[in-house]
């Protein structure tokens, strides 16, 4: 199994990216794929997933109306579309691969010890 993200980068506040994650050897079907960030100095944190055998996708609360979640089926590719950057999410992003139960309407939100495969991280600052 193989995940990699790009798409980090340097983005003013206010800006917009778009963050992808390329896997390998898992499908859509079978499992949840789920972004991560971690800040300097602060826990890993779910910032948004999607489980298509469920139909659901999930967004903290501190990015919704702001992320949106994405894929591209045909192309093993999962995305995340970010908009209206603040300071405070400035962080290495990650994406995930977990049991589809994991995004889920049956759970709280996304934790990292319930996922399995992971990638190795895009770099996101937002900064003027």
């Amino acid at each position: 199994v193989h995940l990699v993200e790009s798409g980090g980068g340097l983005v003013q506040p206010g800006g917009s990216l778009r963050l992808s994650c390329a896997f390998s050897g898992i499908t859509f079907d079978d499992y949840a794929i789920a972004w991560f960030r971690q800040a300097p100095g602060k826990e890993r944190e779910a910032v948004s997933c999607l489980s298509k055998s469920y139909g659901s996708t999930y967004y903290a609360d501190s990015v919704k109306g702001r992320f949106t979640i994405s894929s591209n089926t045909d192309r093993n590719t999962l995305y995340l579309q970010m908009s209206s950057l603040k300071p405070e999410d400035t962080a290495v992003y990650y994406c995930a691969a977990g049991g589809t139960y994991y995004c889920s309407p049956y759970t709280d939100s996304p934790h990292p010890r319930n996922y399995d495969f992971w990638g190795q991280g895009t770099q996101v600052t937002v900064s003027s």
